[in-house]
C-alpha cells in the first residue's frame, strides 16, 4: 500500500478503495470545473483516467483554473494536466485527449470503457451528445450545470436533472434531454442566481467567474464520481414520464 493513499483508503474501506484503483473515469473537460475534478479523482486513488479537451490555457484562466499559471499560458490543458497528475501519482494510467467532443468526433472514443463519466464541458451540443451515448451505453454520468456568474459555492446541490431549478443552462438541459428521452442524469447545480455576464474586448458575452463556485463543483463532481464506484451512496432519482 503506497502512503501516498493511505488516508484514502482508511477513509473508503479496503473493497471499495480498491474498486477504485481498478476503475477508469474519464473528465470531459479540463476548465474551472473539470480540472479540479480529474485532480481530486487521482488524489483520491484512482487507477486510470482518460482527459478530455482540445483547449489552450488563456491567461484570462488564471483566476479559477487549477493547471493555469503564468508559465502554462499557451499550452494545451491536456498536456499540463497530464504531468500534473502523474507528479501526484508516476503510476497512474493516464491518455490525454486533445479533441473537443462533438457528434462529428463522438465516434473516436469508446464510451464503454469508463466506469464512469464527468460532464464538465460547457458548449451544449457536446454535453447533450456525450449525456445520450453515455445513457444508452449504461454507463454512469455525472455532469455539471452552470458555474459562471456565481459567487456562493454554498448553493451547490447534487440532484437529478428533472429536479433542478434556477439554473439557466440545467432549464435547456431538462428540456433537451427529454426530448432524447433521458429519463435521468445526476448532476451539480447552483440555485444561486446568475449575475449579468459582461461584453468582453471581441463583443461576445463572456461570464464572470471566481474559483470559488468552479472548483468547488468540481469537487463534489469528483466525490461522487467515487460513491458512483463504489456504490457507497445511490440517490434515489425518479425517472419523469416521457
Amino acid at each position: 500500500m503506497e502512503k501516498r493513499f493511505l488516508r484514502s483508503e482508511m477513509l473508503l474501506g479496503e473493497a471499495c478503495f480498491n474498486k477504485l484503483r481498478s476503475s477508469r473515469a474519464a473528465v470531459f473537460g479540463i476548465g474551472g470545473v473539470g480540472g479540479y475534478a480529474a485532480e481530486a479523482l487521482v488524489r483520491t486513488g484512482i487507477g486510470a483516467i482518460d482527459i478530455i479537451d482540445k483547449d489552450v490555457i488563456d491567461e484570462t484562466n488564471i483566476n479559477r483554473q487549477i493547471i493555469a499559471d503564468t508559465k502554462t499560458v499557451g499550452l494545451d490543458k491536456v498536456a499540463v494536466m497530464r504531468e500534473r497528475l502523474l507528479t501526484i501519482n508516476p503510476g497512474l494510467k493516464i491518455n490525454a485527449v486533445k479533441m473537443f467532443y462533438l457528434p462529428e468526433t463522438a465516434d473516436e472514443l469508446d464510451l464503454s470503457a469508463y466506469d464512469v463519466i464527468i460532464d464538465a464541458v460547457d458548449n451544449v451540443t457536446a454535453k447533450l451528445e456525450l449525456i445520450t451515448r453515455a445513457s444508452e451505453m449504461n454507463v454512469p454520468v455525472i455532469s455539471s450545470m452552470g458555474t459562471g456568474n456565481k459567487l456562493h459555492p454554498e448553493l451547490l446541490e447534487v440532484s437529478d436533472i428533472y429536479s433542478t431549478s434556477v439554473c439557466p443552462l440545467a432549464r435547456v438541459m431538462r428540456r433537451e434531454l427529454k426530448k432524447r428521452g433521458v429519463k435521468s442524469l445526476r448532476v451539480v447545480y447552483s440555485k444561486e442566481e446568475p449575475q449579468k455576464g459582461v461584453i468582453d474586448e471581441n463583443g461576445r458575452h463572456a461570464p464572470a467567474s471566481a474559483v470559488f463556485v468552479p472548483a468547488s463543483a468540481g469537487l463534489l463532481l469528483a466525490a461522487e464520481s467515487v460513491q458512483i464506484i463504489c456504490g457507497l451512496k445511490q440517490h434515489e432519482f425518479k425517472e419523469i414520464r416521457i
